[in-house]
């Protein structure tokens, strides 16, 4: 079907961390964008000039959109609203929704679907819909369905940030996957990313919303593999450090996601394994290896707190209730400050409830957010995790942990023993004397 150009203008829907550095990015590349979001408060805020969202650059660039600091006229490019009426005269509008995973494992697209709903009767003749939220295979066309009108066009455009990167891998991705059935739409989803330098690849819907799901799976087995290698390591008096560091000079391995740690979580990797089980399950194909994964990151939780149930009573199981146990980083992983199935959080509340006593410390989860973590008692500085501890244990990989005065830390705890759960501070009683280092993967040492 010959396609006119569409109105001028885009609109994304979310202004999560995924929908604000989307917009962001866009105004930067000279789009005027509406962000919308249902999320009043949120949506004051950011009009006020307060970024929610905490990733590095994104606050620049959402100054750089909205004209703060600008002088002359016209400058912003960006604006938010909280209002769906305000995307009426959007010729494009880019989904940005959260699709969490519900009770059986399946993505809850019910956000994803009320707004294309909504969207059916506000968008403009020959305007296109673009969804980077990560949703089941057969989405787009679902989506198109739930339009119901032959003059808009559905096109998967799947998101690949990490959370503490997103703009950098926004504006400088290794790749942009359109998926679409309409080579004009296709075309117009591509100029959007004028100005950005990657290779295109320009594919149909269901392959585009696979490879998201099968490029998260991969990562999750690397880990899995690594954290199962690790365990071996220990076993045999190998070091894992090592070991990694000869798989990754095959460029077939490549080094990333082969350092050990006590699980993998965050807001993708859990739900899109279970996906991929659900969607190979109905298609008649077990997952096997995607399953296994699972289940080794499952027991990885175990084996962290086997290692502090040692570090506190020299046995893997001995008794740690009543014990004080600090903890070094809560969050996924470095450089957020999300929380969502945080392996951290997952090992403080298997410590909990042997009846452990902790604190805790992340630079990106002060003490005002002690409602978040129940578990953990919150304090605002590193050392003061350690007073009267019998283990510190590390979480997450924050660079600087491995700047702490150890010998401090060492002094300042009952029993000066870390269980550094990421491999952040080299090797034992070399370069943090004053302190016994438990690490994961480290046999040598056991």
């Amino acid at each position: 079907m010959a396609r006119h150009a569409p109105a001028t203008g885009i609109g994304v829907v979310g202004a999560g961390y995924v929908g604000l550095t989307t917009a962001a990015c866009l105004a930067h590349l000279g789009h005027d964008v509406v962000c919308m979001d249902t999320d009043r408060s949120k949506i004051a805020q950011l009009r006020a000039g307060d970024v929610p969202v905490r990733e590095p650059g994104l606050d620049e660039l959402v100054y750089e959109g909205t004209g703060v600091g600008h002088q002359r006229a016209g400058a912003a490019r960006l604006s938010f609203t909280p209002d769906i009426e305000s995307l009426a005269g959007c010729g494009m509008v880019v989904l940005c929704l959260p699709t969490p995973m519900d009770d059986y494992g399946d993505p809850d697209t019910s956000a994803v679907d009320s707004v294309a709903h909504q969207l059916a009767s506000l968008l403009p003749a020959n305007a296109v819909l673009v969804n980077k939220s990560t949703v089941p295979v057969g989405s787009t066309h679902r989506a198109e369905r739930l339009l119901g009108r032959s003059d808009v066009a559905a096109v998967s455009n799947p998101e690949f940030l990490r959370e503490g990167h997103a703009v950098e891998d926004f504006l400088r991705p290794a790749r942009i996957v359109i998926g679409a059935s309409d080579v004009e739409a296709s075309a117009i989803v591509e100029r959007m990313y004028d100005g950005v330098d990657a290779p295109i690849v320009r594919t149909d819907p269901v392959s585009a919303e696979l490879a998201k799901y099968a490029c998260n799976a991969f990562l999750a087995v690397k880990l899995s593999y690594t954290n199962l290698l690790s365990a071996l390591c220990e076993q045999v008096g190998g070091e894992i450090g090592e070991v990694a560091r000869i798989m990754a000079l095959d460029d077939r391995i490549g080094a990333a996601f082969l350092r050990p740690g006590p699980g993998w979580g965050g807001s993708c990797l859990p739900k899109d394994t279970m996906a991929l089980l659900r969607t190979g399950r109905r298609a008649g194909l077990d997952f096997g290896l995607v399953r296994a994964a699972i289940d080794v990151n499952a027991q990885q939780l175990d084996r962290v707190v086997r290692d502090v149930r040692r570090a506190v009573t020299g046995e893997e199981s001995g008794r740690i209730a009543g014990h004080r146990i600090g903890l070094l980083g809560l969050t996924f992983k470095a450089g957020t400050a999300d929380l969502r199935d945080s392996p951290a959080l997952a090992v403080a509340a298997a410590l909990a409830r042997e009846g452990a006593a902790l604190t805790g410390y992340d630079p990106e989860v002060p003490s005002e957010r002690q409602q978040a973590v129940a578990e953990v008692r919150l304090v605002d500085d590193p050392y003061q995790v350690a007073k009267g501890a019998s283990a510190v244990v590390l979480l997450t990989e924050w660079p600087e942990f491995a700047e702490l005065d150890w010998s401090v830390i060492g002094a300042a705890a009952n029993n000066p023993v870390v269980v550094d759960t990421r491999g952040v501070l080299g090797h034992p009683d070399t370069e943090q004397p004053g302190i016994e280092r438990i690490a994961l993967g480290d046999g040598m040492h056991r």
